[in-house]
């Protein structure tokens, strides 16, 4: 039996188009972007610029708003610490949401070590968020809230718009971790009222190694901190050398999901729904997550009669998820699935599945029938 590959939120494959288009700058076109007096630089620099211009489009910010990073986990890094130095003479609140990614929680929680005032909301049963509760808990020392547009785990989809809104109404700054969303889900952080947001080129079947930060220049114009110093690249926010083949990538990569989101989103949509009605046919079987808003690739199951770890093990080559890819190593039940009420039996019973543009019908075929097997088993 082949391997199959339904685990695309944790990483994708570099499509074909995007390692053409990459491939030369790690030879040809092997320039410094930051070297201005020479050819190579030069070359280098433009395609930095047409790549930041290719990812703007995708979000409908101006390119000047952009500033590439190693990745998402060093963008909300960033983000989260820079905002938090930038306004911390106003105020050291910040509120966040329980089934955020461990980057987000992870580094509110160090900020508590240095004075912030951290709030972490719940979230509904379906993984929703009570917006009432979010009015009452802003207050006049709020300076952030962070919320993700798409849960990494579940799929499950906040109301961006409708939060970026109440920020804005209440003069406090909106991060949103986009990562997940973007390339799959069609948003303007501009009418959404996103201040900020995070992108990595790895989860739009682009390379590892680089993602983008958008940080609102006008409208409001948002101050944060640079993090990492010595160079001033980036506009003086994120010093180091350029990875320019991985930012040609990524922006090749956003320019290539900007046209085909849509027909990849219905064939992954009717692909997730086969592999739903399936495996609900038996009972023990339970969606997790609000169904109308989310992901249109993800699913995350929890099975009544078998241990995820077990599960994964024996539907094997078949790739799937406990969870996040990020917290894999650690031991424990899913701290999205907990935070939405589930039990930690029901937790650890629990998979992601998440399809990409590579799936097909006999790879949900085939999935399905291993799985309906082994439960059987089970009985």
């Amino acid at each position: 039996m082949d391997a199959i590959y339904l685990d695309y939120n944790a990483t994708t494959p570099v499509e074909e188009r995007v390692l053409e288009k990459l491939l030369p700058y790690f030879s040809q076109k092997f320039g410094n972007a930051a070297s201005n007096t020479h050819a190579f630089g030069w070359m280098a620099k433009e395609a930095v610029e047409i790549a930041r211009e290719k990812a703007s489009a995708l979000i409908g910010c101006e390119p000047g708003e952009l500033y590439f990073t190693s990745g998402a986990t060093e963008g909300i890094n960033l983000i989260i610490k820079g905002v938090y130095e930038s306004y911390s003479n106003k105020g050291r609140h910040i509120i966040t949401y329980a089934t955020e990614h461990k980057a987000v929680l992870d580094t509110c929680k160090y900020l508590q070590t240095v004075g912030a005032d951290i709030e972490i909301l719940p979230v509904e049963r379906d993984g929703l968020p009570d917006l009432d509760l979010l009015k009452k808990s802003l207050r006049t020392d709020t300076i952030l809230v962070v919320a993700m547009f798409a849960n990494n785990e579940t799929g499950v989809l906040f109301p961006i718009a409708e939060i970026g809104e109440m920020c804005r109404s209440h003069d406090v700054k909106f991060f949103s971790d986009t990562t997940q969303a973007a390339g799959k889900v069609l948003f303007d952080v501009k009418e959404s009222s996103i201040d900020c947001c995070v992108m990595s080129a790895h989860k739009m079947y682009g390379p590892k190694g680089v993602g983008v930060v958008y940080i609102s220049r006008r409208n409001p114009r948002v101050s944060v901190q640079a993090q990492m110093h010595g160079g001033g690249h980036e506009g003086g926010l994120r010093s180091g050398t350029l990875n320019v083949p991985g930012i040609v990538g990524l922006g090749e990569a956003c320019h290539i999901a900007e046209k085909e989101m849509w027909d990849n989103g219905i064939l992954m949509s009717s692909l997730r729904t086969k592999l739903e009605q399936q495996l609900e046919a038996d009972k023990s079987v339970i969606i997790n997550g609000n169904i109308k808003n989310r992901l249109n690739n993800t699913t995350n199951l929890t099975f009544k009669t078998i241990k995820s770890e077990d599960l994964i093990k024996e539907i094997r080559p078949i790739a799937v998820a406990a969870g996040s890819a990020c917290t894999a190593a650690l031991p424990q039940p899913s701290h999205v699935l907990l935070a939405m009420g589930l039990s930690e039996k029901e937790a650890y019973n629990s998979v992601r599945f998440s399809l990409g543009k590579y799936t097909n019908a006999q790879d949900i075929d085939i999935t399905v029938e291993k799985i309906s097997n082994i439960i059987s088993s089970k009985r």
